[in-house]
C-alpha cells in the first residue's frame, strides 16, 4: 500500500512538473522563420532547436520551409512568415516600396570564381574569351561585382570579355568539372564541394566586396523582418538574434556538430564536410556597426550603376532604415 502510494505521488510529481515545463513553453513568443527547403539556413535552425537555445532566449522557434526565396519573399509580406533570411537588397527594395522591412546580418559568405586546379588561369585578366558559368543569373550581385572589379582595375567589362553560361548551381558545378566550362562564378557551399573535387578558389567575391566597401567586411544574409513587428515585439526578435549567434558559436567551435549535422549536408563524404564546415565558418560575422553599414552604401552604389534600375528598383541610394540599428556588435 505504502509502495503505491509513493508510485502515485512520484507520477502526480512527474505530471506537474511536465505540466509546468509545457506552460512554460507554450508561454514563450512564437517565432515564425522562413527559409528555404533545403537551404544552408536549416542546419543553424536545426542546431537551435537541438541545443533547446530558442526556449534559453525566451521563444519558441517555428521553422517554415518554402520552395522558392520568392515564396518566402510572399510569406513575409502576407505576414505567414514573420523573419525570413535574405539578402539586405530585398529591405531596402521593400523600404523603397513603402514595406517597412529591416536587415540584421545573418552571414558574410558570398561565393567565388572557381576553376580546375591544373589550369593556367591565374586572375579575372585571364578570362578574356573563356567560357565561364554564372550561378543566379545576369543579375547577380557577386557577378556584378566582380565586373565592376574588373572595370576598375582591369580597364574592361568581364561581360564583354567571356562566354556567359547562365545556370543552376548543381548543373554547373558539374559543367566545370567535366571541363566544358573554363571557370565558375557560383555560391560558397557549392564552391566548397567543388576544391574537394580537386577545383581551385581563383577569386573570392568577400575579399573585393571588401576592398570595394573601404576594408568593412559586408553581410551578404540576414534575418529580414517588419520594423514594426520588431518594436512591438523586441524580446522575441532579441532571443532570435541571440539564440543564431549562441548556435554560430557552437557550429564554429564543435566540430563534433558538424558530424550531427551530416545528414542535413547531403553528403556522406567526410572531405566535403569538413569543407563546407570550413566555409560556413569564414562566413560567421565578427563585426556590425557604423563601418560596416557604410561599406554596404558603397557597394550598393556600385552594384546600382552596373545592374541599374533592374537590378535595384526605385532605390537611389541605400536607406539608413535599411539595416535594424539594434544589432550592432
Amino acid at each position: 500500500m505504502i509502495r503505491c502510494l509513493s508510485n502515485i505521488l512520484l507520477i502526480v510529481g512527474w505530471i506537474s512538473t511536465s505540466a509546468l515545463a509545457y506552460a512554460e513553453t507554450t508561454d514563450l513568443p512564437d517565432v515564425r522563420v522562413g527559409v528555404l527547403r533545403f537551404g544552408t539556413v536549416n542546419w543553424e535552425t536545426d542546431v537551435i532547436a537541438h541545443h533547446k537555445l530558442d526556449q534559453a532566449n525566451g521563444f519558441s522557434l517555428t521553422v517554415l520551409p518554402y520552395a522558392s526565396n520568392q515564396a518566402s519573399h510572399v510569406a513575409l509580406q502576407a505576414g505567414e512568415a514573420q523573419v525570413i533570411v535574405a539578402d539586405w537588397l530585398l529591405a531596402a527594395r521593400m523600404q523603397a516600396s513603402g514595406a517597412d522591412m529591416t536587415f540584421v546580418p545573418y552571414s558574410t559568405a558570398i561565393g567565388s570564381m572557381m576553376v580546375p586546379g591544373d589550369t593556367a588561369i591565374k586572375s579575372l585578366a585571364d578570362l578574356k574569351g573563356k567560357r565561364v558559368g554564372i550561378a543566379g543569373g545576369p543579375l547577380d550581385k557577386s557577378w556584378l561585382l566582380l565586373r565592376a572589379e574588373t572595370q576598375a582595375k582591369l580597364g574592361f567589362d568581364l561581360a564583354d570579355e567571356v562566354e556567359a553560361v547562365f545556370g543552376a548551381p548543381p548543373l554547373l558545378n558539374e559543367e566545370l568539372k567535366a571541363g566544358r566550362l573554363d571557370a565558375l562564378l557560383t555560391y560558397w557551399h557549392y564552391a566548397a564541394k567543388l576544391q574537394v573535387a580537386g577545383m581551385r578558389r581563383m577569386v573570392s567575391v568577400a575579399d573585393v566586396a571588401r576592398q570595394m566597401g573601404g576594408g568593412a567586411v559586408m553581410p551578404s544574409l540576414g534575418f529580414v523582418f517588419s520594423n514594426a513587428w520588431a518594436k512591438a515585439n523586441p524580446k522575441a526578435i532579441a532571443g532570435l538574434i541571440s539564440a543564431s549567434r549562441a548556435a554560430k558559436q557552437i557550429m564554429a567551435q564543435s566540430d563534433t556538430e558538424w558530424d550531427r549535422l551530416q545528414p542535413l549536408l547531403k553528403s556522406d563524404d567526410a572531405a566535403t564536410r569538413d569543407a563546407l564546415r570550413d566555409s560556413f565558418r569564414t562566413g560567421i560575422p565578427k563585426s556590425w556597426g557604423p563601418a560596416e553599414r557604410r561599406g554596404a552604401a558603397k557597394v550598393f552604389m556600385i552594384m546600382r550603376q552596373m545592374g541599374g534600375d533592374t537590378f535595384t528598383g526605385r532605390v537611389l541610394s541605400l536607406p539608413d532604415e535599411t539595416f535594424w540599428l539594434n544589432a550592432d556588435f
